[in-house]
């Protein structure tokens, strides 16, 4: 296999008898520099394969085009989709990105802030930590002056743009089917307490509860965690009790529902016919399931393209300010899951 010869701005200036700046003027045509030189060092450059080097010329300008992405997790699919939306918006304003996974950890969290705050970067976007609460190692670096978009989960308390969905919303219509689907004990599986967007969910929930339902079942939100095996008990726990066991669930997270259709098989519960499941998942194979998963489908691409928009407008000095909300609404996406069956 052939490799290609690699070549600096340095050799390229060298071999013209031209200084570095000359070259790097020439490259991006300047008009301090005759056509015909322009030409004969392009020529030259691409003879040679020649590839420019951004972050080097970028530092020498105090900047990096290079935006931070900090993220709790890439397996779930929300973050997936919205890591390409950053990713194609990115590209559109000619900046990189760098990605970071604190793994939902707010130490590490910590760590990759500390150490994103050297010049690496020219700004962050991020979505917190299940342990992030009160969140004084960004507001630090935020006040010495590096910008700061939230996406999807965000720190309430920081005055800073945030482009998120709406959650509460959101969680409210979920009950509002579940009730016109004949449900009267409704429970909601949390995975968070403090995120922010597991607040807005649980309100939007008990309000739906208050105004929609009949019936509340005594213990309505039900905290699950991280591991498969731990939410599998839990669910199993909730579930087979057939005297006190919800016949509506809406679940505010991804990960729990293999766990939801797994005990259900398990426990001979027929989902929708015993049990309706509404889920906050941006799933691909939701229509695959049997039944089909009924889903509030967050627009995660979105998301993350137009948080990144909102970035660059402050880095590229379009935007005097950088506190702009932003909602992008969710949907929900009635399936097989959580509809009455006629016969």
């Amino acid at each position: 296999m052939a490799v290609r010869n690699t070549i600096t701005i340095k050799v390229l200036a060298k071999k013209l008898g031209l200084s570095v700046g000359s070259v790097s003027k020439a490259l991006n045509d300047s008009p301090e520099i005759s056509i015909e030189t322009r030409e004969k060092v392009k020529k030259l450059a691409k003879q040679h394969h020649y590839t420019p080097n951004h972050f080097a010329s970028n530092l020498r300008n105090n900047t990096s085009k290079t935006i931070a992405v900090v993220v709790p997790e890439i397996s779930d699919s929300f973050f997936s989709l919205a890591i390409n939306g950053i990713e194609k918006a990115a590209q559109e304003r000619a900046y990189h990105i760098i990605i970071s996974i604190t793994n939902e950890l707010l130490s590490k969290e910590k760590i990759i802030i500390n150490e994103l705050h050297n010049g690496m970067v020219d700004g962050i976007l991020i979505s917190i930590s299940r342990e992030t609460l009160e969140g004084s190692h960004l507001k630090e670096i935020n006040e010495f002056g590096m910008p700061i978009v939230f996406f999807d989960r965000d720190l309430e308390a920081m005055d800073t743009a945030k482009v998120v969905t709406n959650d509460f919303e959101s969680a409210y219509n979920a009950v509002k089917h579940l009730v016109d689907q004949a449900c009267n004990k409704i429970c909601f599986l949390s995975v968070s307490e403090s995120l922010s967007i597991s607040k807005k969910r649980i309100e939007g929930f008990k309000k739906g509860l208050i105004e929609l339902s009949k019936y509340n079942m005594p213990n309505h939100i039900v905290k699950c965690s991280t591991e498969t095996a731990e939410n599998d008990l839990i669910i199993t726990n909730l579930l087979q009790d057939s005297s006190n066991r919800p016949d509506g669930i809406v679940v505010s997270g991804e990960h729990l529902t293999i766990s939801i259709y797994n005990v259900c098989k398990q426990l001979g519960i027929k989902i929708p016919e015993q049990l309706k499941v509404i889920c906050f998942s941006n799933l691909a194979y939701a229509t695959c399931l049997s039944p089909s998963l009924s889903t509030i489908t967050q627009p995660a691409f979105e998301i993350g393209y137009k948080a990144t928009h909102l970035l660059c407008d402050s880095l590229d000095g379009k935007l005097t300010e950088l506190k702009e909300r932003v909602i992008c609404p969710s949907k929900l996406e009635i399936r097989a899951s959580s509809t009455c069956i006629k016969h």
